[in-house]
């Protein structure tokens, strides 16, 4: 790693400490930016990753799409470029060093003006690629993010200058190593586009049963090509998409209410208690009942280390 990289990135850390202060994602003065701080390892987390950059300053993490592996450090940067379920778990900090990074969210809108004010071509016929990448991150990249993140000390600038250094921060992805990539998701008519729809569609209707054939019409391909196309993107299958979308979503009812798995396995699509169970195990690890008041615990244990 440079040492222009490493000066920037210590800048970077520096910056996140001074508005975050404590564990945990912060959501940030300027839209759709938030720092993440850790002083400890992680047990997994289940998420939807909405399309977003992520960059670590510090430490190292691991996401998981499906049976895919992506790890990152302060030498890469992350990319979702559709709204993925996925399994983040950070597996280097420590108190003295904490685990330090930015998430930025974005919109095919985004990237596409970004597109359509550069030269940059991304063709409409290109291959489907999976909607995650890992770069390895360039001083131009962490510059524009750099005063990006300057806005929070002079918050009148934020609305002006804000929607200018992201724009910058898009451009300078899309000219990287994946960026054609990324640039898919604002071509109307590409395969990811289309499977950006659909996407959308189960991330609405999550809890509801769906016949193939619906999809494919939604996307407007044939069933074998939405099930090449999708899988190509998410790694996964559509049915396999709503399971985990199902799975994570249960799993946050069962910790934020006083309600039993039943209840829950039925609003979120499940009709047969049973298989929930089933399914919520091979997930998690632990039946429902025995998960919830595990993750409980630990919640109470970190209040009380915390007082």
């Amino acid at each position: 790693m440079s040492e222009q990289i490493f000066n920037q990135q210590d800048e970077l850390a520096k910056l996140i400490e001074r508005y975050s202060g404590k564990d945990g994602v912060h959501a940030t003065d300027i839209p759709s930016l938030f720092f993440i701080r850790e002083s400890n390892v992680t047990e997994p987390v289940y998420r939807v990753y909405k399309p977003s950059l992520c960059i670590i300053v510090q430490g190292v993490k691991e996401v998981s799409l499906a049976q895919e592996r992506f790890r990152y450090s302060p030498a890469d940067y992350l990319v979702a470029s559709v709204d993925l379920p996925v399994t983040g778990q950070v597996i280097e900090a420590s108190s003295n060093v904490p685990y330090l990074a930015i998430k930025l969210e974005f919109t095919p809108s985004q990237i596409l003006e970004v597109l359509s004010d550069s030269e940059i071509r991304v063709g409409p016929k290109e291959s489907a690629k999976r909607g995650m990448f890992v770069s390895r991150v360039e001083p131009s990249l962490l510059d524009a993010v750099i005063r990006l993140a300057l806005l929070l000390e002079n918050s009148k600038d934020i609305p002006v200058l804000a929607p200018l250094f992201k724009k910058e921060i898009l451009y300078r992805v899309l000219q990287g190593q994946h960026g054609s990539v990324l640039g898919q998701i604002a071509i109307e008519g590409s395969s990811t586009f289309q499977i950006s729809d659909v996407i959308q569609h189960i991330l609405d209707n999550y809890e509801r049963a769906f016949r193939i054939e619906e999809l494919a019409e939604i996307a407007n391909m044939s069933v074998s090509s939405l099930h090449r196309h999708f899988k190509e993107v998410t790694a996964m299958s559509p049915i396999q998409f709503q399971k985990q979308l199902r799975l994570q979503e249960a799993r946050r009812l069962l910790l934020s209410e006083s309600t039993d798995a039943a209840d829950v396995a039925f609003r979120v699509g499940y009709e047969s208690p049973s298989q929930f169970s089933r399914e919520y195990s091979r997930m998690f690890g632990f039946p429902p009942r025995e998960d919830i008041k595990r993750l409980r615990g630990k919640y109470d244990d970190k209040i009380n280390i915390n007082a």
